[in-house]
């Protein structure tokens, strides 16, 4: 059943990873833990489906993944992660922020889901590094959540494009909000691009998955996630181009069409971009910045300053954040925000320091996204999208083991 080697696709011949075959059930766990971060709030749904049944189902999809991760590895084998370490101990930091009940036994429950989170992560390490089977399981499943937001735009329009979102595309079969769309849309866009270049998908059905995620992405005029798009498949596309001549071609056009779109849509292009806003609330990032002013102009303690005042709903004074360096500020203080600051360092230098490959480039991809859309959009010290994308990328830089016993590839 297990296969302990294997040769890892686009990689120098000879580097051999370690981990036994992967379990169709994994596909199941990562499933769940997607279904548990599409969260609770967004527009009006064409079935109105009240919070706590949301809530319900995507905390018992998180305790299901759970079990499921639990049951496929029953020895508990781990591989070592250092972004999973960091992970920890931010969660350690979390509940010791939160143990004051500042924010209420909320707090409390968001640890125990972060908790379970965190601990089905470190289950499933055990089939990191080995293949790209959690990359496709991340397309499928952020996918199929697209088509759904499809499905609602194509049976009520109005719901799917509400006025109280700026006519802005959101999900209405699941509540979704615009910047989720965006974000789901951008990472499937990316992905399934490398994918391609790396000759890992048919140049068909990347075609088809590219151009409608893209039509999504541009109904959602998310900025956050087009930009961090952008910038994720340059640095991507140019660490495949020292191996690739396919991403050598790929980057060359792509320079062409942007310098050609910026040329002769410059006007449309910023006019998408604006999205019809006053500079002022432009200026100010959609009021963004009136937030970040008050929260960091409030007085804290010298134990808030440290270690935050635990896990919140990413708001503050009844308005959502919008920043997860400032979110992590918030409820983590600064020992949570260098902690966030260090497992970002480490997957940066370890992708550095990686042989060119497919996998090194997916994992490039998704790193720098998070760490284009972390100025605006809130993830990276609780149980978010944000964090199973790195969880993604560490598992495609998890270190090759070779010559080894079963025993000795895990911890």
């Amino acid at each position: 059943m297990a296969e302990l080697t294997g040769v890892r696709p686009g990689s120098p011949a000879g580097e051999v990873t370690a981990g036994p075959k992967t379990p169709k059930l994994v596909g199941l766990v990562w499933a769940l833990l997607i279904l548990n971060t599409l969260g609770s709030t967004g527009a009006k749904t064409v079935i109105p489906i009240p919070r706590s049944v949301i809530q319900l189902v995507t905390m018992g999809s998180l305790m299901t993944a759970f079990a499921v991760a639990l049951a496929l590895n029953p020895r508990l084998r781990f591989r070592p992660s250092a972004y999973l370490l960091l992970l920890s101990m931010l969660l350690m930091l979390s509940i010791i922020a939160s143990a004051g009940l500042e924010g209420g036994y909320g707090a409390l429950f968001r640890c125990f889901r972060m908790g379970i989170f965190v601990s089905t992560l470190w289950l499933l390490t055990r089939w990191w590094g080995a293949n790209l089977t959690f990359v496709r399981q991340h397309i499928k499943v952020y996918g199929a959540v697209l088509v759904t937001v499809a499905i609602g735009l194509v049976v009520s329009p109005g719901k799917a494009m509400p006025f109280e979102y700026g006519g802005r595309l959101s999900g209405a079969v699941w509540p979704l909000t615009p910047p989720q769309v965006g974000q789901y849309a951008a990472v499937i866009i990316g992905l399934t691009a490398l994918l391609w270049m790396g000759r890992e998908i048919d140049r068909r059905s990347a075609l088809i998955i590219i151009v409608g995620s893209l039509a999504l992405l541009l109904l959602t005029h998310t900025r956050t996630a087009t930009l961090g798009l952008a910038a994720g498949l340059l640095v991507a596309v140019l660490s495949l181009t020292i191996t690739s001549a396919r991403a050598r071609k790929v980057f060359a056009s792509t320079l062409l069409v942007v310098a050609f779109a910026v040329v002769v849509l410059g006007s449309l292009l910023q006019a998408w971009f604006l999205r019809g806003q006053s500079t002022e609330n432009f200026s100010s990032l959609t009021g963004r910045a009136k937030v970040w002013d008050a929260l960091l102009s409030a007085p804290r303690t010298a134990f808030e300053y440290l270690f935050g005042v635990g896990l919140t709903d990413k708001s503050y004074d009844g308005l959502p954040i919008d920043s997860s360096w400032l979110a992590v500020y918030h409820e983590q203080g600064y020992v949570g925000i260098a902690i966030v600051a260090a497992f970002l360092l480490v997957l940066v230098v370890v992708a550095v320091l990686r042989p060119p490959s497919l996998h090194r480039a997916c994992a490039i991809f998704l790193i720098t996204y998070c760490l284009s859309a972390s100025y605006t959009e809130a993830g990276l010290g609780d149980a978010s999208p944000y964090l199973l994308h790195l969880a993604v990328a560490a598992g495609l830089l998890a270190a090759p083991v070779a010559g080894k016993s079963r025993k000795e590839a895990f911890l």
